[in-house]
C-alpha cells in the first residue's frame, strides 16, 4: 500500500492505475489526510451497477423511467431554422 498526494496523483495519473491493475492500493491524500483510496474492483462489482439501481428504483416505484427518445413526441419549434443562435440571443439581450 502506498500513499499518494492528490496533485501527484493527477500528474502521474496512468502510472498510478496501472499499479493498481497490478495489485496495489493506493491511498490518496489531501494535505496529509486520506481521502480516498485506489483498489481494483472486487469480484462482485459491476460496471452497470448504476442499471442496476435504476431498474431496483423503479420497480419500487421510486422513479418512473423516461420513454425512448421520439421525435413525433415534439411539438416543432416555432422558430424558423434558419436563424443563427447569436442572433436569437442579440435580440434576447437587447429586450432586456
Amino acid at each position: 500500500m502506498k500513499a499518494v498526494a492528490v496533485k501527484e496523483l493527477k500528474n502521474r495519473l496512468s502510472a498510478y492505475l496501472r499499479e493498481v491493475k497490478n495489485g496495489e492500493v493506493v491511498l490518496v491524500t489531501d494535505r496529509g489526510v486520506v481521502v480516498a483510496e485506489l483498489r481494483q474492483p472486487s469480484a462482485g462489482a459491476i460496471l452497470g451497477a448504476h442499471d442496476q439501481t435504476l431498474e431496483r428504483l423503479a420497480a419500487e416505484g421510486a422513479l418512473v423511467p423516461g420513454l425512448p427518445q421520439d421525435p413525433r413526441a415534439y411539438r416543432p419549434s416555432p422558430l424558423g431554422r434558419s436563424v443563427p443562435s447569436g442572433d436569437l440571443l442579440d435580440a434576447e439581450r437587447r429586450d432586456r
